[in-house]
């Protein structure tokens, strides 16, 4: 084959399955296997070896590899991180643990906060001190840092955060800490939060350095085994990561930085979802990703996807703001909840049936899979549902055992309540499902948004079948199940651009503006960003990008106004002042005279540049036609909106006929996925197989 082929792959590591999409000359191959969590780069290549073969190509004929994974986000949900310690600033030991003191249920008097990620023995603290503005009040004590050193010795750590007071503003301590630990404990991996989070508010950017140096040992060890992996099969190609704000970066920035790979794999699918929005010319969506272990739930206004600058991980009190774990870095925002294929149901003590946050995952696996489970999954339910074919199941490669999930979801769930299997499995399809919108009523809440003026992106191995139940319950018009949908994610990895955010704090009244510490922090901020980008090997074309936050003096948090990048003077404080009040108005309604404005952050962005989708008119398919196309077989599919079975036709993908519409209750399998319409919807199949899914009648 001519070597002049673009082939490039992405690989998405879930909680269930790996997802590979391959790209060779424009054209998709596409394959799911089990994920490995013993060695999760053996899923990986296998998978990469299956769709090199799909594609009649040499698996050493792959020109690059672009990943993603939830194995650090794992590892920080289920702390099965690095034995950590922590260095703080003498009086701030405890920061972690009290938090911001802020109560997420202010009504709940047996209220739970979060356990800190390290605990209070293995945190150490040193004299020394800065101001607020960077300045030395008090030298490091070095000898005292000598002392814990010798305290991490005897504790046999692996890896170490240092997080010191207003770092963000001068990294001197928080460097000669680092070095003084490095020169006696060199095998110590050491993370500081004045490279990690150079961000005001240190709750937030302790956490960070923390979950950081938390994770870090873990995930070098991990993907240098997957590059050796992807070497010893001939792979000789670049390896990229795409990181939590949706841009690609190098293996080496990777490792040292673990934390951006928080909300990677998340990331490409919202990246996937944007790509067809823009395509359709879609202005408000919302994107649902339902995989194996969780569901992510994004908003995605003028084809971009929310952002921000914190985000929390493992929320732990019903989808609640704050009662999560915070990370401060660049991020694509979602909502991301323990609802999957995998997750798995029970009845607890008020015999109230729960589904999640428990994943089954691949090992054992749902019930069904034959394969040691013995507890009853969403999986599970679907397939008594009817919406699963046993023997389609990954395109036939799995044959699925509807008598052992029978007998997990009776011993499970429906003799704790009283039904046959298959009323259980409802009751279980609908639990799961109204965790999923509460899920996505909550994040729109938040975002002073009403999602039932967005039309829904669905994607992931088990979304399609849950989308049309999701749109019933949140009032949704309209769905587009994208091809590829089981793999979104990955695919959404090849459209990434090159890209890396700076963010820095540096607080400053608009009143005392001083430009030249501005241009020289940007300067900075500038160098940071075009090394990341040198690293992965770019060279081409770029787009700059910056972002001040700022809020009125006296205010608690601000809002982000993009601004041009510029040399700052003092004839740039009107424009400032000007975007930022436009911004506040359109946000809050009304602006505040009198108060003084303040900067307090700026963030710095660099990226590759990208070309837009071609663009597309979606089809309506006039009146819908029952039993057009190519009708696969049929079936009683179970319908949860009903509560009833309904006389179900099944098609496969393409055997739906093109531009026309057929009206529910319909199943369409693919090898990936099956997309399950209700009555009361319509399907239709446009020009590029991308599936629009309408509602047809007014019910909700």
């Amino acid at each position: 084959m001519a070597t002049s082929q673009v082939i490039r792959a992405g690989a998405d590591i879930g909680g269930t399955f790996t997802d590979i999409a391959l790209e060779v000359d424009g054209v998709l191959f596409s394959e799911k296997v089990l994920t490995d969590y013993e060695k999760p780069e053996r899923a990986i290549v296998t998978g990469l070896k299956q769709a090199a073969a799909q594609a009649g190509i040499a698996p050493s004929q792959i020109g690059t590899v672009i990943h993603g994974t939830t194995l650090a986000t794992n590892s920080l949900i289920e702390r099965r991180g690095a034995r950590t310690a922590f260095i703080t600033s003498e009086g701030f030991r405890d920061v972690i643990e009290m938090r911001n003191e802020g109560r997420f249920e202010q009504y709940d008097l047996a209220i739970q906060l979060p356990a800190p990620l390290i605990a209070r023995n293995h945190r150490f603290t040193v004299q020394g001190r800065l101001d607020a503005k960077g300045q030395e009040l008090q030298p490091l004590d070095e000898a005292q840092v000598q002392d814990v050193i010798a305290q991490l010795r005897r504790g046999e750590y692996e890896s170490v955060a240092v997080g010191l007071m207003h770092s963000y503003k001068n990294p001197v301590h928080e460097k000669r800490v680092r070095a003084l630990i490095a020169q006696a404990l060199p095998q110590l991996s050491v993370s500081i939060s004045s490279e990690v989070s150079p961000q005001i508010r240190e709750f937030e950017r302790f956490n960070t350095v923390c979950a950081n140096a938390y994770v870090k040992p873990l995930m070098s060890s991990y993907l240098q085994r997957l590059a050796q992996a992807l070497l010893a099969e001939g792979m000789h190609c670049p390896l990229y990561l795409i990181h939590s704000g949706g841009g690609l970066m190098s293996l080496a920035n990777a490792a040292e930085f673990p934390v951006r790979l928080l909300e990677s794999g998340p990331a490409g699918g919202a990246i996937y979802a944007s790509d067809f929005a823009a395509k359709y010319g879609q202005d408000k969506v919302v994107s649902f990703d339902m995989g194996g272990t969780t569901a992510k739930i994004c908003l995605i206004d003028q084809h971009v996807p929310k952002t921000a600058r914190v985000f929390e991980v493992a929320r732990s009190y019903r989808f609640k703001k704050g009662s999560g774990m915070p990370i401060s870095i660049p991020v694509i925002e979602m909502i991301e909840i323990g609802a999957g294929g995998g997750s798995i149901a029970h009845v607890d003590d008020m015999r109230q049936v729960r589904v999640g946050p428990e994943s089954a995952g691949s090992e054992p696996g749902p019930a069904s899979y034959g394969r040691g489970g013995a507890r009853p999954t969403v999986t599970d339910a679907d397939l008594l549902l009817h919406k699963l074919d046993p023997a389609r199941f990954a395109g036939g490669s799995m044959r699925l055992d509807r008598p052992a999930a029978e007998q997990a979801m009776d011993a499970h769930v429906g003799q704790a309540q009283g039904l046959d299997a298959v009323r259980a499995a409802y009751a279980v399809a609908e639990v799961v499902d109204e965790n999923m919108a509460n899920a996505a009523r909550m994040h729109a809440v938040e975002s002073g948004q009403d999602l039932e003026a967005y039309t829904m992106i669905a994607y992931g191995g088990a979304a399609p079948l849950h989308a049309v139940r999701l749109c019933e319950k949140l009032g949704i018009q309209r769905l587009l199940i994208p091809t590829g949908a089981g793999v979104g994610s990955a695919i959404g990895f090849l459209r990434a651009p090159f890209a890396y955010e700076s963010l820095r704090s540096s607080v400053m009244r608009m009143s005392q503006f001083d430009g030249e510490a501005v241009n020289q922090m940007l300067r900075e901020m500038e160098v940071e960003v075009s090394a990341f980008l040198q690293d992965t090997g770019y060279g081409g074309e770029t787009v700059k990008e910056l972002r001040a936050f700022m809020r009125y003096c006296g205010q608690g948090w601000e809002i982000p106004v993009s601004v041009p990048v510029q040399h700052f003077g003092p004839d740039s404080v009107p424009a400032l002042n000007a975007a930022f009040v436009q911004n506040y108005v359109a946000l809050f309604g009304h602006a505040i005279d009198g108060l003084d404005i303040e900067v307090v952050s700026w963030a710095l962005s660099l990226r590759s540049k990208t070309l837009p989708p071609a663009k597309a008119a979606l089809q309506q398919g006039g009146t819908p036609q029952k039993g057009a196309g190519t009708v696969l077989d049929r079936r009683e599919v179970f319908d949860g909106k009903q509560g009833q079975f309904y006389a179900c036709d099944i098609y496969e993908r393409l055997g739906l006929p093109r531009g026309q519409a057929v009206p529910g209750p319909v199943v369409i399998v693919e090898k990936e996925t099956s997309t399950y319409v209700s009555p009361g919807f319509k399907v239709v199949l446009q020009s590029d197989d991308c599936m629009l899914v309408e509602r047809i009648d007014s019910g909700v």
